[in-house]
């Protein structure tokens, strides 16, 4: 009974992850483990995933725009943000909310096709939204309760990697994906 409810509610998901174009997310906590670094100067350092790096471009290969909304600003997430091309950067935000119908509207998108990946209470209002609230694996439980993908895996270790893994699995592009991002490093690593 327990593997049919679970098949049942993946059936679910996997429903609502084919509508989705636009994957958002918070940093600390969720692109990393949370922990943050400060040098004798002052200077924050954050450690981040390649994978997530990588499930961003397969994102993009997709068409999917992706970005990030987050509490706190950094230089170095400007930088990162901007390796990845992501199309969205929010920083400093205490009104996640507000960003986030900004965004939809700019994108001429509905809240049901979009994702949010998050880790702590600051980002309850936005997942409570979205089509698609994904939450790390080490969540606090009043997000890993209104996410409708929990993660295996923790924030700053691959998640956000996993939840755009399960979005393309979900949209039938994983494969094509997949092997197209292997052609890429294969012809980087040959020039």
């Amino acid at each position: 009974m327990f593997r049919i409810l679970t098949r049942l509610g993946n059936a679910l998901q996997a429903g609502r992850a084919r509508r989705v174009n636009l994957v958002l997310m918070d940093v600390d906590g969720t692109l990393t483990d949370g922990k943050i670094y400060v040098l004798p100067d002052g200077e924050e350092v954050k450690a981040y995933h390649v994978h997530d790096g990588l499930g961003i471009f397969l994102a993009h290969l997709a068409g999917l725009k992706t970005g990030i909304i987050t509490g706190k600003t950094s230089r170095a997430l400007e930088i990162r943000a901007s390796r990845l091309g992501l199309q969205e950067l929010h920083q400093g935000i205490l009104d996640k909310k507000k960003v986030l119908l900004d965004i939809v509207q700019r994108h001429n998108l509905d809240l049901s096709e979009v994702a949010f990946v998050g880790d702590d209470l600051g980002d309850l209002e936005v997942m409570r939204l979205v089509g698609f609230p994904a939450a790390v694996a080490d969540a606090h439980p009043a997000i890993r309760k209104m996410a409708r993908y929990r993660c295996s895996r923790p924030g700053g270790g691959g998640a956000v990697r996993e939840v755009i893994e399960f979005i393309l699995k979900a949209q039938g592009r994983w494969k094509e994906l997949a092997a197209r991002a292997a052609d890429i490093k294969r012809s980087s690593q040959t020039q």
